[in-house]
């Protein structure tokens, strides 16, 4: 059975990401004083930070999708702070931006600046993470619904409970590889995983602990859980990056990856889906960060007046290992 206060600990001990610069990085060649001047959609864009190629790639397709489409873009990447990230929206409507859009820290916090924004007459759009916030703070959420990626990941270990059982003893022990402190993601993924796991008796988390969504996370937190624990069946990471660490840590401490120890990421980058069809992973649930032109979609429907629906869900997959080897060389990202 789980271990509710392990459980209870996924949603909460999450903690911070490490990323790069925090100052504004124009993608455009706008005025710093809000509006183009040409009539262009002029965008604050308030990235999380850079902690992970999901990551990377979604600040591609946004700046990417930005410059194709004529969006004057104004870029800032927070260090996976709030406080980076609050103090550049303030900037976005001190410059009178047309819009802004992020991807929060975490959830909470942002009333004030959001309140500050409306005020202003800027419409927000948040982008990949929800806050918990009055809803008439902004106008949509784009991204995914994390908490039916967890269930994925955790429907597909009932399923394959019985391989993942590696010494036969009828219980299968899962370390679980947690996002960052208080981001929606990490709180989701926890709770749908542990919703469904909550099916099997013989499925009990028996550690779990922060990563920060980085590869060098979560290789130290599983060398961790690899000294102190040699019974170990199953990894659920939050994210691929974590899962890549986790191998590495796996296999130095002599074990096979993807059969000593069954390893379920969530994102599906190149990196991960390579690793999944190398059998080094075994499933991994998809998380789609090429959200720049829905993002632009959105942002000119908003402020032509359109109405837009709350939420804007990304459509998604899971892949196996045998699946992921026959869409490998067609991957964006």
């Amino acid at each position: 059975m789980v271990n509710k206060t392990l459980v209870a600990a996924a949603a909460i001990t999450l903690s911070s990401l490490a990323l790069t610069s925090c100052g504004d990085s124009d993608a455009s060649s706008g005025t710093d004083n809000g509006g183009s001047g040409d009539g262009a959609i002029t965008m604050g864009f308030a990235q999380v930070g850079a902690e992970s190629g999901w990551r990377t790639a979604n600040t591609k397709s946004i700046q990417d999708t930005a410059k194709a489409e004529g969006v004057d873009l104004k870029f800032t990447d927070a260090q996976g702070k709030q406080e980076n990230q609050i103090q550049a929206i303030r900037s976005y409507i001190q410059q009178k931006v047309d819009v802004i859009a992020f991807s929060p820290v975490v959830e909470t916090g942002f009333d004030a600046v959001l309140q500050e924004a409306k005020a202003a007459n800027i419409p927000v759009i948040l982008t990949d993470r929800a806050v918990d916030a009055d809803p008439s703070l902004y106008k949509t959420f784009l991204g995914s619904d994390f908490v039916v990626e967890g269930e994925k990941a955790g429907q597909w270990l009932v399923d394959n409970a019985a391989d993942a059982d590696a010494n036969g003893d009828g219980t299968i022990n899962v370390v679980q590889l947690e996002g960052t402190t208080g981001a929606a993601p990490a709180i989701d993924r926890a709770e749908g995983f542990a919703d469904k796991i909550a099916a099997d008796d013989s499925i009990e988390v028996t550690a779990s602990q922060t990563g920060d969504f980085t590869r060098d996370g979560g290789k130290q937190v599983m060398e961790s859980f690899l000294q102190s624990d040699d019974s170990i069946d199953v990894v659920f990471a939050h994210n691929d990056d974590m899962g890549l660490g986790a191998i590495e840590a796996i296999e130095a401490a002599g074990l096979e990856p993807g059969k000593d120890v069954k390893i379920i990421t969530i994102d599906a980058v190149k990196d991960g889906m390579t690793a999944l069809s190398e059998g080094k992973i075994n499933y991994i649930v998809e998380c789609n960060p090429l959200l720049g032109p829905q993002l632009m979609d959105l942002a000119q429907k908003v402020l032509d007046g359109e109405e837009v629906p709350a939420r804007v869900l990304t459509e998604e997959s899971a892949f196996t290992p045998e699946q992921a080897a026959e869409v490998l060389a067609d991957r964006q990202y």
